[in-house]
């Protein structure tokens, strides 16, 4: 007895112009971006048809909820999915308090200036912790940017709320002294992690995993962690960096290991405050991040562009360019005024002293 095939996608709807299939959940559905038949293609589908696609949209709830699913590459801003794992765990909660705040609202009260009142209130349930109260009201602007650009809101109510947490991190760096002392006060794993940021600019979870395979006679070359792959770092093999690569023992398939050998899993944040507190910075606010002005620093001392620098960092020119406003140029533009009025007091005493 012959049998029906059953269809892979059912209820998927496909239409082709010039050649190319366009593929939606249903007829006048969501379209699914992803190429057909791939693994991601069958996520995406079976998203799309979720009862979350039965969600109120009037309701401000349904697009939280619609974020968090929402799928990556749609060329429509930064999306849920592409989000590093660690952020998304620290998302999570926040967006479930976004949810239970604010999720019986109608959507059409976010594009009413007097939202922006209650947004403060809910973000000064944090106000005794201010960089909670910034990152919850961050996760909130992220949903309603999504909300924009699906064409729900207008604009992003979040824009021009003030943040909380004010710190002008310019004052923060790691001088020298500072990274020569919390190596001295470190476990020797702890300290070539420290000395390793200083020189690549890379970030505490990208030098963690850094295998060896990473690394070669030219070049450190990984796809970042922050960019979920989309940006690589090729870092140039200078000798400095070279001089430390080679007196690391190769114990495990990454570069960095704890104490026992073995790749770092958990238990170096714990150490690395350890070791801050030995060395008596633990009060001075300095974060492992704060590492990679100096080679950021580096770079630009030796004539590198920011375009260049960002290529190297696998970072965006933006963030360099802010990097480097905040740690190189304010010193440059220093040194310059300095030097002017000090040839000014030398002309000056030559002036006295002819008179």
């Amino acid at each position: 007895m012959a049998t029906r095939k059953k269809r892979p996608f059912p209820g998927l709807f496909t239409i082709t112009a010039k050649g190319k299939a366009y593929h939606y959940a249903w007829r006048n559905g969501p379209r699914i971006f992803a190429e057909y038949g791939t693994p991601d293609f069958a996520r995406e589908f079976a998203e799309a048809r979720s009862p979350e696609s039965n969600l109120d949209r009037g309701k401000f709830g349904a697009w939280v909820a619609l974020y968090k699913a929402s799928p990556s590459k749609r060329g429509r801003g930064r999306a849920y999915r592409e989000l590093a794992d660690a952020t998304r765990r620290n998302w999570d909660p926040l967006l479930d308090e976004v949810q239970r705040y604010f999720g019986a609202l109608p959507v059409r009260l976010f594009d009413r200036p007097s939202i922006k009142k209650d947004i403060r209130h809910w973000r000064d349930k944090w106000a005794g912790t201010p960089r909670m109260a910034d990152l919850a009201k961050q996760v909130l602007s992220r949903v309603c940017s999504f909300m924009v650009s699906e064409g729900v809101l207008s604009s992003n109510p979040c824009e021009g709320i003030e943040s909380l947490y004010e710190n002008d991190r310019s004052e923060i760096i790691w001088s020298d002294a500072d990274l020569d002392a919390l190596c001295a006060a470190a476990s020797p794993e702890v300290a070539l992690a420290a000395r390793l940021a200083s020189l690549t600019g890379l970030r505490q979870g990208d030098l963690l995993r850094l295998s060896w395979s990473r690394v070669n006679d030219l070049a450190i070359e990984l796809k970042t962690g922050k960019s979920r792959g989309r940006r690589s770092a090729v870092i140039p093999m200078y000798g400095e960096l070279r001089a430390l690569l080679a007196s690391i023992p190769k114990r495990a398939s990454t570069v960095l290991t704890n104490t026992y050998g073995r790749p770092w899993k958990s238990g170096f944040g714990a150490s690395w405050q350890a070791a801050l507190d030995r060395a008596g910075l633990g009060e001075r606010d300095l974060h492992f991040h704060d590492l990679r002005g100096t080679a950021a620093t580096k770079f630009y001392r030796a004539g590198f562009t920011s375009r260049e620098i960002a290529d190297i960092l696998g970072w965006s020119q933006e963030n360099v360019e802010r990097l480097l406003d905040m740690y190189v140029r304010r010193d440059d533009l220093l040194r310059d005024r300095i030097a002017r009025l000090e040839r000014f007091e030398d002309e000056n005493r030559k002036i006295g002293s002819k008179t």
